[in-house]
């Protein structure tokens, strides 16, 4: 099953369950993919809606960053509550050492750590992006790209 169509399946669910935090965090969802298939004029497969959910993913962090910031700990729980329920249709994520691994080979493949400085970091995140977009957080691939082309000391 597409996971688009699990998402349409889970929110009959929650409507069915009338669990409305859960219903209304998936008809966000719903509402992103569908406005941005609108927008680009396609329909989106399995990673667009990965692409998707990351997307949504971030701005809850950033929002919960916020909120907390501000004091206000009762948006802050709604975007948690949102964000629990995003996390559940992103595939299984790479774990820190799978990703660093990664990051080498990527870097190797390019011409390795020796040939390649902190200026080609656009070169190699537009590699690892390609490789590794909705297989790992991007925030921790960010971080390994700059550590494998940090000067040696």
């Amino acid at each position: 099953m597409a996971l688009k169509d699990q998402i349409t399946e889970d929110m009959k669910a929650a409507m069915r369950a009338k669990d409305a935090e859960r219903l209304s965090a998936i008809r966000m969802l719903l509402a992103a993919i569908k406005q941005r298939e609108v927008d680009e004029r396609i329909t989106l497969d399995d990673a667009q809606v990965v692409a998707v959910v990351d997307k949504l993913i971030k701005q809850r962090k950033d929002s919960i960053a916020a909120y907390q910031g501000a004091g206000r700990e009762d948006l802050a729980a709604k975007e948690q509550a949102e964000l629990s329920v995003l996390q559940a249709y992103l595939p299984a994520r790479m774990g820190a050492e799978e990703i660093t691994a990664a990051v080498t080979a990527i870097v190797d493949g390019l011409g390795g750590a020796a040939s390649l400085g902190p200026g080609d970091m656009g070169k190699v995140m537009a590699a690892a992006k390609a490789q590794l977009a909705g297989k790992a957080d991007m925030g921790q691939v960010s971080a390994a790209v700059k550590a494998a082309l940090a000067p040696a000391k």
